[in-house]
């Protein structure tokens, strides 16, 4: 129980680490060493898919055993 991602920022971009991102469909397309984990990093300039991301975390929340408030 908790969170389900996590936004690092770095100097260039911003990271959105999925933790369970490999249950997403289409799965993000950043790898990670947790063979759960997915990636997206959003650099500055970058034209987000702003549906698919909603998509990815309304995913991501549904996913049993995160808190749902």
């Amino acid at each position: 129980r908790g969170s389900f991602l996590a936004p690092p920022f770095f100097t260039r971009f911003v990271r959105i680490a999925i933790f369970y991102g490999n249950s997403l469909k289409p799965m993000p397309p950043g790898p990670s060493k947790d063979k759960n984990a997915r990636y997206l990093d959003i650099h500055e300039n970058d034209k987000v898919d702003e549906e698919q991301l909603v998509s990815w975390l309304k995913q991501a929340a549904a996913l049993p055993g995160w808190l749902k408030h």
